[in-house]
């Protein structure tokens, strides 16, 4: 699965934010997670509101970050949240739209922005609505007049409306809902912020009529800055440990199978920037237990670390480097953890040839939509080589490059595909996919999609040949 950070103060405003990308890049991340702040990026009500190069849109920040991600082989993440003021009568950012069609223009007007078709623009494939909806300090109010709780059906007109606006502006774009925090008090509190649990935010949530979704995400911290990532928590709040009931409650409450789950938060702050923390070595203990964990559970297919760099304001500790950029050991154990996750492992049904879909972000850093890709490509069972072949498919306007794999794989057995894929500039991506074939024809999945994560090889000899590793 992907693996990545969120930490818009280093990637976005921090000194040395490209380089921070190269950093995160060599740990072998391979997505970034960003806040689209719309009242920040719409301070002024747009002429064209769908139209992300109509004169009242703020972009260059999250224009800068797009494509020094793609520079680095990154891909991106992006979560929308934050009412301007003249979308709701001059309150709050936590406060829903008047008209939800102004969040389903702007979502209409990002997706397009970073859907590939624009030059100097890279593509963006994934997206949340709304952070943490289930906290008043995000989404107000959580409960009526009379107590009874209403966030959800709030944060469902928002979800419908970034939704069909990101779909109509990049229609292949995945689109998570939820992304709720791991806890709440599920009644109004006298001098407390409100909340509601997320295990009933999402309960609530699926009482609501037309909500596709390609993801649910949500942020399972441990409920105390030191607390074990085995903690046990009273249901229906969600930490680690109450992951899997989560994921089955996801299916019985929206009536689906196998729920995909992006984790897009989590982390643990360190000692002594939070006294409260943990020590840097327990921190890179619990990052390989939770990470062991999540590599286990084949229903999470995108996981987040919250920071990457200890914040030079001092409000979060969690990175895995410090303020002046010395790595903490966490940061050796994700790299080795993320490495490790990189390729994926997808069941495939026995006489079909699979078609494999690779992300390339850094090749499309250097070479246009349309440019052929050299591919050379081995199929091992075992340590035998049983099939090998050289397509030359077109890089795609979603960074990637698609190809069909000619061998007839066998019931019940497991194949690893190595592949390298190259530019006439000397730019390689290398990658390794698993499959693993059913027992019966025409079961399993045929496509493999762009969820291998990838690594930063070193540069290559030339002013531009750079290698990935996937």
């Amino acid at each position: 699965m992907p693996v990545g950070f969120h930490d818009d103060a280093t990637f976005r405003w921090g000194a040395g934010e490209a380089a921070a990308l190269t950093s995160a890049s060599a740990a072998n991340a391979s997505v970034i997670r960003t806040i689209a702040n719309w009242r920040s990026i719409s301070p002024q009500e747009p002429r064209q509101a769908t139209d992300s190069f109509d004169r009242a849109y703020r972009f260059s920040s999250l224009d800068d970050l797009v494509r020094n991600a793609q520079r680095n082989g990154l891909q991106v993440m992006i979560t929308i949240w934050g009412t301007p003021r003249w979308a709701n009568e001059s309150q709050g950012p936590n406060v829903a739209p008047t008209r939800p069609s102004d969040l389903e223009a702007f979502g209409r007007a990002i997706a397009d922005r970073y859907s590939g078709r624009h030059p100097g623009f890279p593509h963006v494939g994934r997206y949340s609505i709304w952070n943490e909806p289930n906290l008043e300090i995000f989404l107000t109010p959580q409960f009526g007049r009379s107590g009874e709780i209403v966030s959800p059906r709030s944060y469902a007109r928002l979800y419908r409306a970034g939704h069909a606006g990101i779909k109509a502006g990049n229609a292949s774009a995945l689109v998570a809902i939820g992304e709720t925090s791991n806890q709440g008090r599920d009644r109004p509190l006298r001098g407390a912020a409100d909340s509601v649990a997320p295990g009933t935010f999402a309960r609530i949530l699926a009482q609501e009529r037309h909500l596709p979704f390609d993801a649910y995400a949500t942020h399972p911290y441990p409920t105390r800055p030191n607390a074990l990532p085995t903690e046990k928590v009273r249901w229906p709040n969600v930490t680690l440990s109450q992951l899997p009931r989560f994921e089955r409650s996801l299916n019985r409450w929206f009536k689906r199978s196998e729920i995909p789950i992006w984790i897009t938060e989590y982390g643990y702050q360190t000692k002594p920037g939070d006294r409260f923390g943990v020590t840097e070595a327990q921190q890179a203990r619990y990052l390989s237990l939770v990470m062991n964990q999540l590599k286990a559970d084949p229903r999470v297919q995108l996981f987040i670390w919250f920071i990457f760099r200890d914040s030079t304001r001092g409000l979060w500790q969690s990175g895995l480097t410090t303020e002046s950029g010395r790595a903490k050991p966490a940061y050796a154990t994700f790299q080795a953890l993320a490495q490790s996750m990189g390729g994926q492992v997808v069941k495939i049904a026995p006489g079909i040839k699979p078609t494999i879909k690779l992300p390339v972000p850094r090749l499309a850093f250097v070479s246009p939509a349309g440019s052929t890709i050299g591919v050379t490509y081995r199929v091992f069972r075992g340590t035998q080589m049983v099939a090998m072949g050289q397509p030359a498919p077109r890089l795609q306007i979603n960074q990637s490059v698609s190809f069909v794999a000619s061998f007839t794989p066998a019931p019940r057995h497991r194949y690893r595909i190595e592949i390298d894929a190259g530019d006439l500039s000397g730019n390689h991506v290398l990658a390794t996919y698993n499959l693993l074939t059913t027992a019966e024809p025409g079961t399993g999945i045929r496509t493999l999609s762009d969820s291998a994560s990838c690594k930063s090889s070193p540069r290559m000899p030339g002013p531009t040949k750079q290698s990935q590793r996937c």
